[in-house]
């Protein structure tokens, strides 16, 4: 079942009946080794079966750069109606769960196709990232991850993700949402249940409780949307409110949407951060010169984070539902088929990317990488993600240059198709060499 372009294209019904092909056998997004690496299977899928279908996922998967960008530009083949569809069907008891706390999650910008996607992308977008709304709160992320830095840097070791990558970017996702702090701990542990949930293979007694959390989330994220109708505030759920609320706007969203708004962004405004931030600096600490080169050159921490979201992307994979067939990498996707396409793997294509195993903080052409998607669907927190991470690697390489690896240690990450970075991340210093500290920039 290998597919090159120069082949005629192939069905993918007579595909999907053909033996299984050697990657398909070997493609298991679940458990190790793919969790630990998913790269390595990934550059063999592009030199040999850059299109192959998965019968345990009943996906297609795609994995060169130029067919990944197929699958995002084209909206008429491609509907991203499946996108934040549970990968597994959910069972009985998780459906009773979602039913008891009548969550009734409809679509979002996310899972929309043109063009009611087109007309509701705007007011969203206005509303989240306007210029003014990041400047206002850049000063607000240095604080934050100098107040973090603080509680660690006298101690000499530090779990990165747990004591300083899991926190911030949740604040500040909060606050934008304007979740009042007193809720923060709250609304963390609800959105925190979404990766596994949607985009995992849970057992049933695990999704059944992973219903019953999605359950709770549902009724918080309701709770704080009825809360920011009767008393609005300078934040973004309210500037969406306001949108509604405009005249012509009553029939572009509902109450609900509102409340689905909420809920993807809570979830996607800090878990991706985080994990961006948690596969960079190990990223950097396992490639120690890149380290070393951005802690003697701070003007390097934007072109790095670009090499980082290139390098080690919190999302790896994103899906699509083939609406009409349509030809991928000289093989024939039919109308009704699912699609994996894996923009980690993209992000690795040798022929954009050259010697792209390898970990370059000033590759020129870094920005070419689709960690944010690409076209329609491009995230619009990419901006405030960018910020975020070259502000947090300005401060470490700032403030603990000579941090490193604690030796030994096992990275795990979460079971599922789309979402990647360690659990924890341990470093450890001298703290008797920590660099005297100079003026904070503001």
């Amino acid at each position: 079942m290998s597919s090159s372009l120069s082949e005629e294209p192939r069905t993918g019904v007579a595909d999907a009946r053909c033996p299984v092909s050697h990657l398909a056998e070997k493609f298991d997004p679940f458990n190790d080794p793919y969790l630990q690496d998913p790269y390595s299977l990934w550059q063999e899928a592009r030199r040999d079966e850059p299109v192959f279908y998965s019968p345990s996922l009943d996906y297609w998967i795609v994995s060169r750069y130029d067919d990944v960008r197929q699958v995002f530009m084209d909206t008429d083949s491609f509907s991203a109606a499946i996108s934040i569809t549970p990968l597994k069907e959910l069972c009985a008891a998780a459906i009773d769960e979602l039913v008891k706390a009548q969550m009734v999650m409809g679509p979002s910008l996310v899972n929309e196709d043109p063009p009611l996607h087109t007309d509701r992308r705007k007011y969203i977008r206005d509303a989240l990232v306007s210029p003014a709304r990041i400047e206002e709160v850049r000063p607000r992320i240095r604080e934050f991850a100098n107040r973090y830095i603080d509680g660690f840097v006298q101690r000499g070791h530090a779990d990165l993700v747990t004591d300083f990558a899991w926190e911030i970017p949740a604040l500040v996702a909060f606050a934008l949402m304007g979740v009042p702090d007193e809720d923060v701990e709250r609304a963390k542990e609800y959105s925190g249940r979404l990766a596994l949930f949607t985009w995992g293979y849970p057992s049933e007694e695990e999704q059944t409780q992973l219903a019953a959390g999605m359950g709770q989330y549902w009724t918080y994220a309701g709770e704080h949307v009825r809360r920011r109708l009767q008393e609005p505030t300078d934040d973004y759920i309210s500037e969406l409110i306001k949108a509604w609320r405009a005249p012509g706007n009553e029939e572009l969203f509902d109450e609900n949407y509102l409340v689905t708004t909420m809920m993807n962004f809570l979830f996607a405004g800090h878990e991706t951060t985080t994990n961006a931030t948690a596969n960079g600096l190990l990223a950097l600490m396992e490639n120690r010169g890149q380290w070393d080169a951005l802690c003697a050159d701070p003007s390097l921490a934007a072109n790095a984070v670009e090499e980082i979201l290139r390098y080690s992307s919190s999302v790896i994979a994103w899906r699509r539902e083939v609406v009409t067939d349509a030809v991928v990498g000289g093989v024939t996707l039919p109308a009704g088929s699912k699609v994996l396409a894996v923009t980690g793997s993209a992000n690795h294509d040798e022929s954009v990317f050259p010697e792209a195993e390898t970990f370059d903080i000033t590759r020129a052409n870094a920005k070419k990488h689709f960690a944010f998607g690409i076209g329609r669907h491009l995230c619009l927190g990419a901006a405030l993600a960018r910020i975020e991470m070259q502000i947090f690697l300005e401060e470490l390489s700032r403030r603990l240059p000579h941090m490193r690896l604690v030796a030994g240690q096992e990275f795990a990450y979460s079971p599922n198709t789309s979402f990647r970075g360690p659990e924890h991340l341990r470093v450890e210093w001298d703290p008797s060499a920590n660099p005297i500290e100079a003026d904070r920039p503001g």
